[in-house]
């Protein structure tokens, strides 16, 4: 398996490359001890975008969110073997990466990746899986993302927002709020890096979404004693696979930046702290 990834040539006008990031779930209810295949959530799909072969794209990360200590599972046609994949133990309430940093999963055009769990069999447990994606080179995507030197040859000030995300009890992604409806601050023409996040419940995924991500949500897991794992999160993705990674997001588009989680069926609500670095001109 080649584990380099590309370079890429970024537009040094727009701090744009012809790439994007996208983070996706997949859940099951009441999932039961043997291994069985998810559902991608509403508005998700396991099937990978066409990107071309010649520059697939790559899993960069997986985490999980169970609520009784099982097996995790990814299959594709074109991984190592399809029978046991990528197979991974998982941890009650534990939502941290589980693939080593700088090491990517190659996935290729409509190709679906077969998401599997063994869990909780109690009546009504949601448990999920979130896959994060790199796309080198998709098709009328060309979302904001810069690199770790940029950022910090260009950082201003670090810059804060929270949003109380209030999520549904039926798993998947819910209550996406706009950045800007509890904190405006941001400054009028300034350009924000996304260098990492907090949150102060427990779920498993956070992601942002708006026309600097291409539509797409880029994002993490929803872990939140573990703090030091995400405040970080797109920098240390950055450095590890060594692209540019870090969302970028002009403040003219606030109101079209949104942020949202995906949550269990105890549907608890979830405060995000989107940490930025404001960039100089």
């Amino acid at each position: 398996m080649r584990t380099n990834l590309p370079r890429f040539v970024i537009d040094p006008f727009l701090d744009r490359c012809y790439a994007a990031l996208e983070v996706i779930n997949a859940q099951g209810t009441a999932i039961g001890a043997t291994i069985a295949a998810l559902a991608a959530s509403t508005g998700d799909s396991l099937a990978v975008r066409n990107t071309g072969n010649a520059n697939p794209a790559r899993i960069l990360q997986v985490w999980t969110d169970v609520q009784v200590a099982g097996t995790a599972r990814l299959r594709g046609s074109k991984f190592h073997d399809n029978v046991q994949g990528i197979r991974l133990d998982t941890l009650v309430g534990d939502i941290r990466p589980l693939l080593p940093w700088g090491i990517a999963q190659p996935v290729f055009p409509n190709d679906v990746i077969v998401a599997e769990l063994g869990g909780s069999a109690v009546a009504g447990d949601i448990e999920s899986i979130g896959i994060l994606l790199h796309y080198p080179d998709l098709p009328g995507a060309a979302a904001r993302l810069m690199s770790p030197d940029e950022v910090m040859r260009r950082g201003a000030n670090i810059f804060t927002v929270e949003n109380t995300i209030a999520t549904p009890t039926t798993g998947g992604w819910g209550g996406a709020e706009a950045i800007n409806v509890e904190f405006d601050q941001f400054h009028a023409g300034a350009l924000y890096a996304l260098v990492g996040y907090l949150v102060d419940t427990e779920c498993t995924s956070v992601a942002w979404r708006g026309a600097d991500t291409a539509n797409m949500r880029v994002g993490g897991p929803g872990e939140e004693t573990e703090r030091e794992l995400t405040a970080d999160w797109f920098l240390r993705l950055s450095r590890a696979f060594n692209l540019p990674l870090i969302p970028t997001f002009a403040a003219e588009n606030k109101g079209g930046i949104t942020v949202e989680t995906v949550q269990d069926e105890n549907g608890a609500d979830v405060t995000v702290t989107s940490i930025f670095v404001e960039l100089s001109k």
